[in-house]
């Protein structure tokens, strides 16, 4: 009788351990998994710079700025460039301006000039122009440079 016990015992303990184990994910079998998007985290205009990067413009029309965020291919982490600053040119009315973004030093990040991930300029134009076809004519990212890189600002499909 004894025996018998501590197999039920045994039996029991066994049981309960097996269905201890993780739940399984409410989903359905013809559910798809969700893809990670990347979404600008100051929700700007993302600028694909190969495979691992990414600029974010972000516009200011008040003050007639444009900031610059270098960051990763998730747009999760901000990467520092050695670039002191990055050249864009764009056209607008036929005639092509040339807008330079310069190294802005962070203190609080211990970011400085040629090691920053933020970069910012300033043009009248950018007060009223909300839209534009922009080049991005060189930026240094770690090893890589990125040169040429055609983009629509917005982005086509954002408002």
């Amino acid at each position: 009788m004894k025996a018998f016990k501590v197999m039920v015992l045994l039996a029991a303990t066994g049981a309960f351990a097996a269905g201890c184990g993780k739940e399984a994910p409410n989903s359905t079998p013809d559910e798809k998994p969700q893809l990670h998007k990347a979404v600008p985290p100051h929700e700007g205009t993302p600028v694909p710079l190969g495979g691992d990067y990414n600029l974010e413009l972000v516009r200011d029309g008040q003050e007639g700025k444009i900031s610059a965020y270098v960051l990763d291919d998730d747009m999760e982490e901000f990467i520092r460039s050695s670039s002191s600053s990055i050249t864009i040119t764009v056209k607008l009315s036929g005639q092509t301006q040339t807008l330079v973004l310069g190294a802005v030093a962070n203190p609080a990040t211990g970011e400085t000039v040629g090691d920053t991930s933020l970069f910012q300029g300033h043009a009248d134009w950018l007060k009223t122009t909300s839209s534009f076809e922009g080049n991005l004519v060189s930026l240094t990212i770690r090893k890589a440079t990125f040169s040429n890189i055609g983009f629509s600002f917005p982005r086509k499909g954002e408002n």
